[in-house]
């Protein structure tokens, strides 16, 4: 079986990194960018500096910020109408995952219509055609949602997250620039980058990874765990290191897939709109220590490159230990919450542990699980 691997077609790291728009835009040919971008981000003048760039090089531009934090069917619907009005033939995808993720589920739309009804693009759609062009320009440091063939929008219906994977998604370009991450507040900054390391732990232990996904998923978790502490603070430093890491764990988890941590935080932001990064750094440290007896020797270099010493001459015992607990000891640093008794309801554990059953990630968990026993992870957590 062949191994399939893909990437942007061109990235951009560094400050200042989104000059590069108006480079890349004229370069194609480009006439008017459809900008998806968060209220918020609007608000705090965010896309402001995005938009300074498209102003200061001539190129027209439509701006849409009808986008949620756990974006909605709704929220690809309208976009997709607004696109059509617009004139636009390219897209700006500006901020984290969701603005990411609705600026895809609408490119998508835009050039495979008998999918408009997004939910039918749940799984692996069989789409036909590429989305619409998409420069992706993050503002937090997490999803890696601008090099991944991965989105997720929410169902408000069933209550329920879809997980959609298409190659045809990815976007063109990506701009990777730490001045756009600057302004992220501490627990945002916090959140997004566990939500970068679990990327990079579950993608290494994933069923589907191999030497060329594991070579970036343990350089991630290596930046991710010197960079984190100093991105919460601030410093530019931190904030250059979480902007690479969580790119270099998006460039292996997109193609290699992911795993039971993220099946069971996809159902609490569906449900309560709980934080993705916040869902994800609370069950991690769990489901490591379930997931252990399938790892075979990998804890041993996640530990290694958590900064833990000595790994070579501890016993697995010890080194799976260790794994977790430089996972736990990172999180409790940056401020993440030790559990979910403030989030979970127990009478929702049993729509909960269905829901991460079925969910498109959980097949590519390194161990077999059931709605049972994931069940008792989830009240392990209350």
């Amino acid at each position: 079986m062949a191994n399939r691997f893909i990437l942007n077609e061109t990235s951009y790291h560094g400050a200042g990194a989104i000059q590069e728009i108006a480079t890349e835009a004229k370069a194609r040919g480009f006439s008017k960018a459809f900008v998806c971008s968060d209220p918020d981000l609007v608000k705090f003048g965010v896309t402001k500096k995005v938009l300074d760039v498209l102003d200061g090089a001539g190129l027209a531009y439509e701006l849409y910020s009808n986008i949620k934090p756990n974006p909605t069917v709704e929220n690809v619907q309208t976009g997709v109408e607004a696109f059509k009005v617009s004139g636009a033939d390219y897209i700006v995808a500006i901020g984290g995952g969701s603005s990411m993720d609705t600026a895809k589920a609408i490119g998508i739309i835009i050039k495979n219509p008998e999918f408009a009804d997004v939910v039918s693009l749940e799984g692996v759609a069989d789409t036909k055609n590429k989305c619409v062009p998409i420069i992706a320009v993050p503002t937090t440091a997490g999803t890696a949602a601008e090099v991944t063939i991965n989105y997720v929008i929410t169902d408000v219906e069933k209550s329920r997250k879809m997980v959609c994977v298409d190659p045809h998604d990815i976007p063109v370009v990506a701009i990777i620039d730490p001045e756009m991450m600057s302004t992220m507040p501490k627990g945002l900054t916090a959140a997004t980058g566990m939500d970068a390391l679990t990327h990079a732990i579950e993608g290494y232990i994933t069923a589907g990874a191999w030497e060329l996904s594991d070579m970036f998923h343990l350089k991630a978790i290596e930046i991710i765990a010197r960079s984190l502490r100093g991105a919460v603070a601030n410093t530019p430093e931190g904030r250059e290191g979480m902007a690479l890491g969580q790119y270099v764990a998006g460039m292996g988890f997109s193609n290699v897939g992911l795993g039971l941590v993220h099946s069971m935080a996809h159902p609490l932001g569906a449900l309560y709109d709980t934080p993705h990064g916040i869902a994800n750094a609370i069950i991690l440290p769990t489901v490591m220590e379930y997931n252990a007896p399938a790892t075979g020797e990998k804890y041993r270099d996640i530990a290694k490159a958590m900064g833990v010493p000595n790994t070579e001459t501890m016993t697995q015992k010890e080194y799976r230990a260790a794994a977790i607990k430089a996972v736990k000891k990172l999180a409790e640093d940056v401020g993440i919450p030790k559990d979910l008794k403030e989030i979970v309801k127990e009478e929702d554990i049993p729509f909960l542990s269905q829901s991460a059953y079925d969910d498109a990630c959980r097949p590519g968990n390194p161990r077999e699980t059931s709605v049972e026993e994931i069940s008792a992870l989830y009240h392990s957590l209350i």
